[in-house]
């Protein structure tokens, strides 16, 4: 294995160009992070973006295990004795696990079999022979083999040799490939309901697969992963069936493996131990294959779904420069409620009971009454769960708050943030109850800085996470924070370590560092205070600067994008304009004069790092995630009593799967918005039309009382 096979072979399956993909390479083995990559080493990589250069390195990953493999392999064989010119060149040239597998399958160490069994007999030399095919009568060249006391007839010997020739017909890499072929195209999967679970099965959400059937090729990642779970909870069994009833695959795979054998007894024996290997080793076995192939690609369709929730999630829009009002609503055990500031620090906290069984409106309403007027608080926040619509009802008929600063958000996950150790390091003196409801309003006031505190699969966001491969998940959302944290950068004199950690080489030890540092010897006035920070080096320092904030402080660029690397080109540009470098920042006049490839071309700099100099300077300390605010959600139903076919309503994306939306009606049931009734054209994707928080009209197209589910339309 040589890095240049490792570099053509990343490009080769990305379709990007091998200079470019060595450079990331290169700067991701000398410990760079995507986002770096992406945003500063442009001229480097010739300007691949963060898909492109994140495609890299998970492909990279790949390619290397698959050397690894190749490598073992070849020792295995090479050990063994085995080693041929005709199998280095298979090796050499092997493209996938699978291809990988099929070469050392001769070779594995195996279990004890039938076949084993025969050789330990000393049939082998029988089977040699009529695989040669040159015994016109193989009966009497069996009965060479009887004087062993273990064989009792030439009958009992020819037996043997069937399953020593079934098990080298079950390692033939043709045959195992025709039988994938057949399976994916012709292959079915089919449920059937588990006699001793059928009622349970019938109230349960897996009721449509007590009687399911797709091919291999058109089952979708949700139906697949829906059924593997119902089938793991003992709702249902499963098996695979193939359109082979007259034997079509056997006699194709006999054709294949025995076809030019001279004798026709030599034919039919051979013949008869494929169509044996077939239906016990190799269907078996490329059905695992199939079932790990439809399961890797359901995990892939469900985490990617996960991640590009995550990420809509995370770059909601803050809402910045409030005093927020933070409820989490209850019942019997009352609403707690916070008063916290522009910071998302606790100011203030209570308990009110404005719903039943108390009711005591007044009482609430003067509670809130004090907590507004004492802190000018100007936002509310109010959790989605239990008796949130009352809660609701109340804030917006006590006219203690204008209408649209009262906002219904997500407590999803809250639960397990008020009992993290983060949770009881900031509010040490607080119960969980405090603690989740400043969790609710900080969501309100920063998502992204609140929601990093929590394992993003307790966000509620995706489908079927419990079920998908928790290491490949777990990677994907944690590269997914980091992407959203470093797209928008994070003021390192208020952010939390929990957020810090995320930052581009930082991560959790050193942001500690960071916190403990700025808690000690106060707030960091240039970013090259940071090199202060025990244990922040070189090589950290590198990665995370162009990613951490300083906002007002003795040096103009720490505010932007712009890396202190780059900190010389924007003095020159200065420079060149005859002005100062603080006057640069949001001077549109001066920016629209000046050209990135003049500047280049003089020496000054990359084209590409030049002109994102210049665009960060038009909009320094701009929060990306501020594009795309939403006003408040006001809803058109109380209760799922008042439903009724034919309704529109509006409604708001909280949740986006392979097969559809879950849209908030306002109420506590969410009505399920299918694919097929977003829009009239095809929908291959979801993602592609909705995003999560986007507010949007429904009709009720079907409402199930029993169930209590509701089917929506956009159409």
């Amino acid at each position: 294995m040589t890095m240049d096979n490792i570099i053509h072979d990343v490009a080769a399956r990305l379709s990007l160009n091998e200079k470019g993909v060595s450079a990331v390479i290169k700067l991701l083995d000398e410990g760079a992070t995507v986002p770096f990559i992406s945003r500063y080493r442009k001229e480097a990589t010739g300007a691949l973006d963060e898909v492109a250069v994140r495609s890299v390195e998970t492909t990279l990953k790949s390619v290397r295990e698959l050397y690894t493999r190749k490598e073992f392999v070849a020792d295995a064989i090479t050990a063994a004795g085995a080693m041929t010119a005709k199998l280095e060149e298979s090796l050499r040239n092997a493209r996938s696990m699978t291809e990988v597998e099929d070469i050392y399958a001769p070779f594995k160490p195996k279990k004890r079999t039938r076949a084993t069994i025969a050789r330990e007999r000393g049939l082998e030399p029988l089977a040699r022979i009529i695989m040669a095919g040159n015994a016109p009568y193989p009966l009497r060249s069996a009965e060479r083999f009887t004087g062993n006391k273990d064989i009792c007839s030439a009958e009992d010997a020819l037996a043997g040799a069937r399953d020593i020739i079934a098990e080298w017909a079950s390692e033939s890499t043709r045959l195992r490939n025709m039988t994938r072929n057949t399976y994916r195209r012709q292959g079915a999967i089919v449920c059937t309901a588990a006699k001793e679970k059928d009622e349970e099965l019938k109230a349960s959400p897996y009721a449509a697969y007590a009687a399911f059937s797709n091919s291999v090729r058109r089952i979708t990642s949700h139906q697949y992963l829906a059924l593997r779970r119902a089938e793991s909870e003992g709702m249902i069994k499963v098996k695979y069936s193939l359109d082979d009833s007259r034997g079509k695959l056997e006699d194709a795979l006999s054709k294949a493996y025995a076809s030019r054998l001279g004798s026709q007894e030599c034919r039919k024996i051979v013949s008869e131990a494929v169509t044996d290997a077939s239906r016990r080793l190799i269907r078996p076995s490329v059905e695992n294959e199939v079932s790990a192939e439809l399961k890797e690609e359901a995990d892939r369709v469900a985490i990617d779904i996960f991640s590009q929730n995550l990420r809509q999630l995370l770059l909601a829009s803050p809402l910045k420069g409030r005093r927020i009002l933070a409820l989490d609503p209850g019942y019997r055990t009352g609403c707690k409620t916070v008063a916290i500031d522009e910071k998302g620090d606790l100011l203030d906290d209570a308990v009110i009971y404005p719903t039943p069984p108390r009711n005591d409106i007044e009482g609430a309403h003067k509670t809130l009454k004090r907590m507004i007027d004492r802190f000018g608080l100007n936002a509310v926040a109010i959790g989605n769960g239990t008796a949130s619509r009352e809660t609701e009802r109340f804030i917006r008929n006590s006219g203690l708050m204008v209408s649209d600063m009262i906002f219904v958000v997500s407590e999803d996950g809250a639960s397990v943030y008020s009992a993290s150790e983060t949770a009881r390091l900031e509010f040490p003196d607080k119960d969980v109850t405090v603690r989740g409801a400043v969790s609710i309003g900080r969501r309100l006031l920063d998502p992204l800085a609140e929601l990093v505190k929590i394992d993003p699969k307790s966000i509620g966001v995706g489908q079927y996470q419990h079920d998908v491969d928790h290491s490949k998940l777990k990677n994907a959302l944690d590269y997914t924070v980091m992407s959203c944290v470093n797209a928008v950068g994070v003021d390192v004199n208020t952010a939390s370590a929990s957020l810090l950690a995320y930052v581009s080489g930082i991560g959790p030890a050193l942001a500690a560092n960071i916190v403990k540092y700025r808690t000690e010897n106060g707030s960091f006035a240039t970013r090259n205070d940071l090199k202060k920070v025990p244990r922040l080096g070189a090589k950290a320092f590198e990665q995370a600067a162009g990613f951490l904030r300083i906002m007002s402080g003795s040096e103009p660029l720490d505010n932007t994008g712009i890396h202190p690397e780059s900190y010389a080109i924007v003095k020159e540009m200065a420079r060149l304009a005859g002005v100062k470098v603080k006057d640069l920042p949001g001077n549109t006049s001066i920016l629209d004069s000046i050209d990135p490839a003049e500047l280049s071309a003089k020496g000054l700099g990359g084209f590409e790092t030049i002109a994102d100099i210049v665009e960060e300077l038009r909009k320094p300390g701009r929060d990306p995630r501020t594009d795309n605010a939403e006003t408040a959600f006001t809803p058109g139903v109380e209760s799922f009593e008042e439903l009724r076919i034919g309704q529109k309503l509006p409604g708001i994306v909280s949740n986006i799967t392979a097969f559809g939306a879950f849209i908030d009606l306002g109420i506590k049931e969410n009505g399920l918005l299918h694919i097929s009734r977003i829009s009239t054209r095809r929908i291959n994707s979801v993602g592609d039309v909705l995003r999560l928080g986007q507010h949007i009209e429904v009709s009720v197209i079907e409402i199930d009382s029993m169930r209590r589910r509701i089917s929506l339309s956009m159409i």
